[in-house]
């Protein structure tokens, strides 16, 4: 008898990075035997990066996947404690829960909590509205990525758009600012390198000389934060020394005159002192930039978690527009293609048939809205689902208090005991991307792809989605849309696309093409008509939609700014940037074998001179404190950090390394605009143990 080959199953990477990769699962007898990249799609061409490769051992098949829904038999505060009970149990108690909640409180009392640890499109978003929609829940306002540059973007050139990796091959100059895609977006170092082959140049901008900042041509490490005042003295040499391009001002921009006379006073000599660089950098960069046509700025998030933010990203954002890079082949910004495929919100969110919605929690103020910030309803029960908030929110030491709360009922639909789920009342078992059908959107590229359910459930897991549907059921909701199976939701939600040419699609029709859809070429390519989604159509340098706002109409710098009380001198005081790692995407395998393997223990990068100067060596054991908390952890002595600036690295589960990680420390102030959050104004004091 010959033994049958391995079925291919099409899917797609659902984490938190730009690259979305399509993937093969090969399943033979229900079981996934083997995962690799898929070597048909159009952009990740067939490979994986080092934290998903491992993905059947690491996730899908690691043996504390959690298998049945638990209840907890322990008090919070003692060590955690559950007994396994029936969906069945599980689904009438949370009702009983909710609906006494809403008879005692109202429905805004209940809080959902989501973000990324799946991006797709219905087990993520969907499965998280239409349920609390319907509810009249509490609405989270889910700021703590990308929301500053998404509101800046907007202001300034209307959707979140972005040039495709494969342009920057055209790319005389490519600045790197503020991201580190060898780690982050990997699936992009293909293109650069092939563009410095042709001679491309490329500088990063980042206070850390990450990974990707070794390979560049020139590495520019100002002080965390001070990127806006980096920007717009680059702008203000542009305009001195009659670089800018009048012509595409002119006819492309709004207000660019008063963003000349603007600039004026932020000059390279007082950007040096506030960055921390030599005036003649600045020049020189700014020189560089606007002489080489066509040029990409290639930013991310990391910029945008400060105080200061919005302005920052909107100061970078002017750049290509007075140098008349929009539009351009190989120029512009390569920031996000989030705001490419245009979903219609009735489909996504049923409000018309929905309670008004409730009040905006966010998501940032997590811990301060469980303890007390919030109230009139005060929140008092809590769903968390592809989130691990106690590891990865900021002021996780307030956010641990919240959750702490006998009287919160918190309920945590999870993979695995993560120190969220640690704490919660109910835990329902989740499946991995390989036992769920999705679509998903970059924010990265354009392609479309489905994930194809590969294996079944583990145990007695179900998705996010079939989830929110027995939860529907439970809770005595009749709609139609609360209980249609995946396939028919999808479908619908590409049918009322606003996008040209995907409302003719289905997931069938995906599935004729191989599992994934690419727009044409000049579909993807944004600014080339010179037409920008803004009010008057054109940049907006100056945004009267912002000052309507009650923002600073043009691009501006603010110092960063720190609001917690020191636990020091500030001369002292350390910046601490908390990045990601190289292993793991925020909290996700954060219990995998490959970050304990390469990244077993927290550490921090100190500069040597810093480290010097309070008798730190590489190695030692060292206590970071300032006005949130403290957390021990190496210290790893190193030049790849600029002095003023300390990196420790994010990803950790706190009850793996004492009950503690990195956003013990981290602020939960709110930036500029949007509500954003702001890691990375973080002033911290080091000392040796």
């Amino acid at each position: 008898m010959i033994d049958q080959l391995p079925q291919k199953i099409v899917g797609s990477c659902p984490l938190d990075c730009p690259d979305t990769c399509g993937v093969i699962t090969e399943v033979q007898d229900g079981r996934a035997v083997n995962f690799y990249g898929d070597p048909d799609h159009p952009v990740t061409q067939g490979w994986l990066c080092t934290k998903v490769r491992p993905f059947l051992d690491e996730f899908v098949y690691h043996p504390d996947r959690i298998a049945t829904p638990m209840r907890r038999t322990s008090k919070k505060s003692d060590a955690p404690a559950f007994a396994p009970i029936s969906w069945d149990e599980a689904l009438d108690e949370i009702a009983d829960r909710w609906n006494g909640i809403i008879d005692r409180y109202g429905a805004e009392a209940i809080l959902p909590y989501s973000f990324s640890g799946t991006l797709g499109t219905l087990q993520n978003y969907i499965a998280g509205a239409r349920l609390f929609n319907r509810m009249g829940a509490s609405q989270l306002e889910r700021s703590i990525c990308g929301a500053a540059a998404a509101a800046a973007t907007e202001y300034t050139i209307g959707r979140k758009l972005s040039v495709p990796y494969a342009d920057v091959i055209h790319s005389k100059l490519i600045i790197l600012w503020g991201t580190n895609p060898i780690s982050t977006g990997p699936h992009f170092m293909p293109f650069l390198n092939k563009a410095k082959k042709n001679g491309t140049q490329v500088v990063v901008i980042d206070p850390r000389r990450t990974r990707t900042a070794k390979q560049a041509h020139w590495h520019i490490a100002p002080k965390a934060g001070t990127d806006g005042a980096l920007a717009l003295a680059m702008a203000n040499v542009i305009f001195a020394e009659n670089l800018h391009d009048k012509a595409w001002l002119q006819q492309h921009s709004l207000g660019w005159e008063q963003f000349e006379e603007h600039v004026a006073k932020y000059t390279p000599e007082w950007a040096a002192e506030e960055c921390g660089l030599e005036a003649e950098t600045i020049v020189k960069l700014a020189r560089l930039y606007a002489t080489n046509t066509p040029s990409l700025i290639k930013s991310a998030d990391g910029v945008q978690r400060h105080t200061n933010g919005g302005q920052t990203f909107r100061a970078i954002v002017s750049l290509p527009a007075i140098t008349g890079q929009y539009g351009k082949l190989g120029a512009g910004l390569a920031y996000s293609t989030g705001g490419f495929y245009k979903w219609d919100s009735e489909q996504f969110n049923r409000w018309s048939e929905c309670p008004k919605p409730g009040r905006w929690v966010n998501m940032n103020r997590l811990g301060a809205a469980l303890t007390g910030e919030i109230q009139d309803p005060p929140i008092m029960s809590l769903y968390v689902f592809t989130a691990n908030p106690a590891a990865s929110t900021a002021n996780a030491a307030l956010v641990r208090q919240g959750l702490l709360r006998e009287d919160l009922f918190t309920v945590v639909h999870e993979l695995f005991m993560t120190d969220t789920a640690d704490m919660a009342d109910i835990i329902l078992p989740a499946t991995s991307q390989l036992e769920q059908i999705d679509v998903h959107r970059a924010y990265g590229h354009t392609v479309l792809s489905i994930n194809e359910q590969a294996i079944p459930p583990f145990g007695e897991c179900r998705s996010n989605w079939d989830t929110s549907r027995a939860l529907a059921k439970a809770m005595g909701y009749t709609e139609q849309w609360l209980h249609d199976d995946a396939e028919t939701v999808i479908d619908e939600l590409l049918a009322n696309s606003k996008t040209a040419g995907v409302s003719e699609l289905s997931v069938a029709k995906i599935r004729e093409m191989g599992g994934s859809y690419e727009p044409s070429v000049d579909q993807q390519r944004p600014w080339s008509d010179g037409i920008f989604e803004t009010p008057s159509g054109k940049v907006e340098l100056f945004s009267q939609a912002m000052a309507d706002d009650g923002h600073a109409p043009l691009p501006t710098y603010t110092a960063p700014h720190d609001v917690t009380p020191p636990a020091g001198e500030l001369s002292d005081a350390l910046s601490l940037i908390s990045g990601a790692s190289h292993y793991a995407v925020t909290t996700v395998f954060g219990n995998s074998n490959g970050m304990k393997k390469h990244n077993p223990e927290p550490f921090v990068e100190i500069n040597p001179a810093d480290a010097a100067a309070r008798g730190i060596a590489n190695g030692d054991r060292v206590e970071i404190m300032n006005g949130r908390g403290s957390v021990q952890v190496k210290a790893v002595v190193t030049d790849g950090v600029r002095t003023g600036v300390a990196i420790a690295p994010k990803g950790h589960w706190a009850k793996f390394h004492g009950g503690k990680n990195i956003n013990w420390l981290t602020p939960d102030a709110l930036g500029d605009l949007a509500g954003q959050s702001t890691y990375h104004t973080n002033l911290v004091w080091i000392s040796k143990v």
